[in-house]
């Protein structure tokens, strides 16, 4: 049987057991939440972004979560710069150009800010610069995405958490807390 784990990761953690940065670094890793052998990141979260991290035992799994060919749905609630607009949320849902070519459409949508955990160190408030929330869902994977998709249409991510990803959510879960979940989609 897999064993599938959910990880609500906090902000400045890196999604991997040990840290292969410059000697005598001393960033959390996985290693410092989480105590079990052989269970391994179905793909990543950046250390500056928080939420939902995968992990489990089943290398076909983690290819099947991973693996943008099998266009697992991430969805992120993400604080953004300014106050967005209709057609910038419009722009997400038919895709961006970003550098490295277009994105498929995403779903987007604006939302009222989400009752979430304070983020240690919190987000910068500028009294000048009005901020708002979205909820993003896209069906890829490229490094930073979401962050260069707002950036796209002129709204720069201030802070980033992803929610679910496919039928696996954080739901309850506080940051640095996990439990096993079903390895089958829906079935939680």
């Amino acid at each position: 049987m897999s064993r599938l784990i959910l990880f609500n990761k906090p902000f400045g953690v890196l999604s991997q057991f040990t840290d292969r940065g410059t000697a005598g670094s001393a960033r959390p890793t996985l290693s410092n939440f989480i105590d079990l052998p052989d269970v391994y990141p179905a793909g990543r979260l950046d250390m500056d972004s928080e939420g939902l991290l995968l992990l489990t035992d089943d290398g076909r799994l983690q290819a099947r979560i991973a693996d943008p060919k099998f266009k697992t749905s991430k969805t992120y609630l993400v604080q953004v710069e300014g106050d967005i607009a209709e057609t910038s949320l419009a722009a997400l849902r038919r895709g961006v150009m970003l550098k490295d070519g277009p994105t498929l459409p995403a779903e987007a949508e604006r939302i009222a800010e989400p009752a979430l955990w304070p983020r240690d160190p919190p987000v910068r408030f500028r009294k000048s610069v009005p901020d708002c929330w979205i909820s993003l869902t896209i069906h890829e994977g490229r490094n930073r995405q979401v962050r260069r998709m707002t950036a796209a249409v002129g709204h720069p991510t201030l802070r980033l958490v992803r929610w679910r990803i496919g039928d696996w959510t954080i739901d309850d879960l506080l940051p640095g807390e996990w439990e096993d979940a079903p390895a089958t989609p829906g079935s939680r």
